[in-house]
């Protein structure tokens, strides 16, 4: 009975340290708020190294043209919800592309645009008519 007792003990000091560094949504600065506003809902339940790490990522947000804020946004809460080995995967993928000539990653990007183009068509087709 001891051991189960001091097992729980144990077990809630773990998971009470690995939140101790986590920062709380409140206590970022307006610039911060800026760059992660995406992550507000759900920014206290993250842990904290990949708060630590969306906090450096955001350092160069005000150096972004609006294009590029805006992509940045619509890019982050899919991308905090990937698992560590997601994002290294992205990560390489984007290293090996940009390895591709200009021409050809050009070709596909306009690949890809056509098909989020043709799938949002599909999408408007086959939805049902409003009444």
């Amino acid at each position: 009975m001891r051991n189960i007792f001091i097992g729980s003990l144990l077990l809630c000091w773990l998971n009470a340290s690995a939140f101790a560094d986590v920062m709380p949504w409140r206590t970022l600065s307006t610039e911060q708020h800026e760059a992660l506003t995406p992550l507000e809902p759900e920014w206290d339940k993250l842990p904290e190294a990949q708060q630590q790490h969306l906090l450096k990522t955001a350092k160069g947000y005000e150096r972004l043209n609006a294009e590029e804020k805006k992509r940045f946004h619509n890019s982050l809460p899919a991308w905090s919800k990937l698992t560590h080995e997601q994002r290294e995967a992205a990560r390489a993928k984007y290293k090996a592309f940009q390895k591709v000539p200009e021409e050809q990653r050009q070709e596909v990007k306009q690949m890809v645009k056509h098909g989020r183009e043709r799938k949002a068509q599909r999408a408007t087709i086959d939805a049902p008519p409003k009444p």
